[in-house]
């Protein structure tokens, strides 16, 4: 039996934990999962949106360049985005470890961070060196099917915000809401044809990183059609264990 979440937590919030990376495709779980990462092991979950988001709101140099690149409606070059990363992850709160949600995409972004942590291993000493040790990897692997299913039938309710999905989580009444009765809607992005096309971009653009992290042994795959407290407990144990070096 394993221990409580909250025992959990006290230890490990203690501890160094090192680089963590979750793949998987949308609806897959990141989310949750880094949540819960992030709070039992008390390390930062940092987003390359969030972080080009900030930027741009706190105006820095970097935030003023990718504004003037977003708003001839071209794509943030990679350079802009490595930027941002390196100094968040130099940044106090990342001294134990932390989670990077949405980065790397490719494998150039992969070998980059490689580098990266490399060099602030060699730099910050042994104080710091198991916080930028090599990142663990870990996939959660959804059936495709299923993948559609969490995707394609989430439901919402413009009144109040709760969410549903017509398959797992229906409402009493089929499309309204059961607390106020409201006509649930569903996003463009929602729809079957349009999830069917993101999930193939992601396969394509996601297995050649999958293969790289694999060939370095560093991936860890987890069955992401597992409760969601199973999933949390087998990504924890990849955390605890997985070869670093």
């Amino acid at each position: 039996m394993t221990a409580p979440t909250s025992a959990v937590s006290s230890i490990a919030s203690e501890r160094i934990v090192g680089p963590i990376i979750l793949l998987g495709a949308p609806g897959a779980g990141k989310g949750t999962q880094a949540k819960l990462i992030a709070k039992t092991f008390a390390i930062p979950q940092i987003s390359t949106g969030d972080l080009l988001r900030d930027n741009v709101a706190r105006g820095t140099e970097l935030g003023k360049a990718a504004k003037a690149i977003m708003e001839k409606g071209d794509l943030v070059p990679d350079k802009l985005v490595l930027d941002m990363v390196s100094g968040r992850l130099r940044e106090a709160d990342c001294q134990r470890g932390f989670i990077l949600d949405g980065f790397p995409r490719t494998v150039v972004q992969a070998e980059w961070l490689d580098s990266f942590l490399e060099k602030e291993r060699k730099d910050k000493g042994v104080t710091c060196e198991a916080a930028y040790a090599p990142p663990v990897v870990i996939q959660l692997k959804v059936d495709y099917n299923q993948l559609l299913q969490r995707i394609a039938g989430r439901r919402s309710c413009p009144a109040c915000g709760r969410i549903y999905n017509v398959y797992l989580q229906p409402p009493k009444v089929e499309g309204k809401c059961d607390v106020d009765g409201a006509t649930l809607v569903q996003r463009a992005d929602d729809r079957e044809d349009v999830v069917a096309e993101r999930l193939k971009a992601y396969e394509a653009q996601t297995l050649p990183l999958v293969d790289y992290y694999s060939s370095g042994g560093r991936l860890v795959t987890v069955d992401g059609d597992q409760p969601v407290e199973e999933v949390m407990r087998q990504a924890f144990s990849a955390i605890e264990h997985v070869n670093r070096v």
